[in-house]
């Protein structure tokens, strides 16, 4: 199982990091080991003063494909959830200064929190994250740049799609740090999809 993430996918976001809006997506991976799922607490690592938030909605691949074109992307995914793509900024902005990768910033331990999934019903969802009961970031895919099926489309360009891989679809304005004994509370639509502490 492998974890794909796009970053810069909402705009807003890309502005207040003071990033370029891309004209294709922005792709890295996580190893299954950054996975952190049924609301087990994220223990915050020693190697860093900075870390933050970024919720994003989760695809699970439902089919293996390669070179799979847009216009039959949707059949390689069926359920949803919500996520947190924790981002070491501190380590991240160093090694962007150096011109070095970045995945000791985005790919570490735990650092892809993930709640329970359920059948995607529309194409149009939204998403939220509560940040100690105050609701800190609220999204829609209608604000994304890139749609599921373009992602999909683009990033098996480069990557066998395996039934079980998750997608992490990129993140709306809104990010920000956690500090230990934080609570962090995602919401699909309505429904609370996770619910777990900073330790």
């Amino acid at each position: 199982m492998k974890i794909i993430c796009i970053g810069r996918n909402y705009s807003e976001h890309a502005k207040e990091l003071n990033n370029e809006i891309p004209d294709k997506p922005v792709v890295f991976l996580k190893p299954a080991t950054a996975l952190l799922k049924d609301n087990k607490p994220f223990f915050y690592p020693e190697w860093s003063a900075d870390i933050h938030y970024e919720t994003e909605l989760v695809l699970k691949v439902s089919k293996q494909g390669k070179y799979v074109e847009e216009q039959f992307a949707h059949k390689y995914y069926n359920e949803v959830s919500v996520g947190i793509d924790f981002t070491a900024r501190d380590l991240q902005s160093t090694q962007k200064a150096k011109g070095l990768p970045w995945e000791i910033a985005k790919a570490f331990d735990n650092s892809a929190a993930v709640g329970s999934f359920s059948p995607l019903q529309s194409k149009s969802c939204n998403f939220s994250l509560k940040l100690n009961g105050t609701e800190v970031q609220k999204g829609n895919t209608n604000d994304m740049i890139f749609s599921f099926d373009k992602i999909i489309a683009y990033a098996s360009q480069f990557f066998t799609l395996q039934v079980g891989d998750l997608i992490y679809t990129g993140t709306p304005s809104g990010v920000g740090a956690v500090k230990i004994g934080d609570r962090l509370e995602g919401f699909l639509e309505q429904e609370k999809v996770f619910d777990f502490w900073i330790k």
